[in-house]
């Protein structure tokens, strides 16, 4: 691996724990455990409104724009989906 993929791997990995850290807040609230970064956000216990507060969370951590055109379950399924989504923004 070169040097330049290795940054940008720890610079995702970096994104994915400070997105979990986001999530796990979330989870927090409603007595849930912990999520992993590949995990199922659904299936770890967030709601539509919990994705929605995710979402401004990212926009605040991040200081980024999410289109609405980006704001998709798919994007928001794990935090290494939305780290990715961080990587093309950003």
């Amino acid at each position: 691996m070169s040097a330049q993929a290795a940054v940008k791997q720890d610079g995702r990995q970096d994104r994915a724990a400070r997105i979990l850290t986001l999530v796990d807040a979330i989870l927090a609230k409603k007595g849930r455990p912990a999520a992993v970064a590949d995990q199922d956000l659904r299936e770890a216990g967030l709601s539509s409104l919990d994705t929605v507060n995710l979402m401004l969370a990212v926009e605040g951590e991040f200081d980024l724009f999410l289109p609405q055109g980006e704001m998709t379950p798919e994007n928001f399924r794990s935090a290494n989906a939305v780290a990715a989504l961080v990587d093309r923004l950003a």
